[in-house]
This record gives C-alpha cells, sequence and structure tokens, in this order.
C-alpha cells in the first residue's frame, strides 16, 4: 500500500459503518422488554407515547412507509386486523422513520386520509425507535404483550399478495397470546424495503 495513512482511514470508517450496522441489527430478543418511546408525533398533530396504550393487552408496533410497494401491500390487512382485534384489546401502532420526501409527515397525512387508517400513524424523525427495536425494513412488526416485552416479530404473512398467504404469523401470534398460550412462532423472517437511515 502507497499511503499507508489513507488506508488506516479507510479501514476505520469500514469498521465504523460494521459497527453500526451491528448494532442498528442487534434491537430486541423474545422475551426483552419493550423499549420505552415517547413524544411522536403523529398524522393527527398529538405526540404518542408508548403509555397511551397502557389499556392495550397486546401492542402490534409495525415500522413502516408510504412510498414501499411492500408496506403498502399490507395497508389493507393492518388496516382489517384492527378492525377485527380492537374489541379484543389489541392495538396496532404504525411507526415510520425514514424522511425520504414521500415519508415526510405531510403525506404519511394524506396517505392516512385516502386509506382510512384506524389505528395511529406517527413520524420518527429521529429514527431511535427503529434503531431500539432493530428494525430492518418497511413493513417490520413486534408484538408486544401485556407486560410490554417481546412476544412475536417479524412478518405480518408468507406473501404479499393476500390471495397466496398461507401462514398467518401475526394473526396466529395474536390469537394464541389472546388465550394465554405462546405464538406458535416467536420470530420470523421480515420481508420488504429496506430502512433509509440517515
Amino acid at each position: 500500500m502507497k499511503n499507508p495513512w489513507k488506508a488506516s482511514v479507510l479501514a476505520t470508517v469500514l469498521l465504523a459503518l460494521v459497527v453500526a450496522s451491528a448494532a442498528r441489527a442487534e434491537g430486541v430478543k423474545i422475551g426483552d422488554k419493550a423499549p420505552d418511546w415517547s413524544g411522536i408525533i403523529g398524522v393527527d398533530d398529538k405526540t404518542h407515547s408508548l403509555s397511551d396504550y397502557a389499556k392495550a393487552k397486546l401492542i402490534v408496533l409495525v415500522f413502516t412507509c408510504n412510498h414501499c410497494p411492500v408496506a403498502v401491500a399490507y395497508e389493507d390487512r393492518l388496516i382489517a386486523l384492527q378492525k377485527d382485534y380492537k374489541a379484543k384489546g389489541v392495538q396496532v401502532v404504525a411507526i415510520n422513520v425514514n424522511n425520504l420526501p414521500d415519508d415526510k409527515l405531510d403525506k404519511m397525512k394524506e396517505r392516512a386520509k385516502t386509506k382510512g387508517f384506524n389505528f395511529p400513524y406517527l413520524y420518527d424523525s429521529s429514527q431511535k425507535t427503529a434503531r431500539d427495536y432493530g428494525a430492518t425494513c418497511t413493513p417490520h412488526v413486534f408484538v408486544l404483550c401485556q407486560e410490554r416485552k417481546i412476544a412475536y416479530m417479524g412478518a405480518i404473512d408468507d406473501n404479499n399478495s393476500p390471495k397466496q398467504v398461507k401462514h398467518h404469523y401475526l394473526r396466529d401470534a395474536l390469537d394464541a397470546l389472546l388465550t394465554g398460550g405462546q405464538p406458535p412462532k416467536t420470530v420470523t423472517q421480515q420481508r420488504g424495503c429496506s430502512i433509509k437511515w440517515d
């Protein structure tokens, strides 16, 4: 190597990137206490905190966004899930952490109104919640049990096309938890567009 100083700087930068990626990927494990969050603005122009949903038996925290076609493909399923499980004490909360123009709060408001979202849609421009949970893509789901520990994480189901779904991972997890059992699968492979880290 002709320039050892450049090689050293390059090695340091690469190491920093690897460490940063690992830190993002770490996140939570099943049974961990759910990371707390507060003061996150919603499409309703109010600030939201995890404690706002203290009465919910289960919380479905889904990291999603506007621009990702996979996230868009799951919007109707999330609306249906909230409708089907609301009376059972399940609260869906969607958080967007991308800072792309199509994912800013004004566009989120448009999307929520057009689709008729029946759950809070929040904008965390700091991206802290996604880092704390270890979210990697949109959509990426985390189910918080009544003790606010991580009880399930991963995908909503096994196919982007609703007509081809064979395994309803999220619904199966909710059904089991609501009856005092354990999800058939506690971790599944999340699928979608990568979160756009700043």
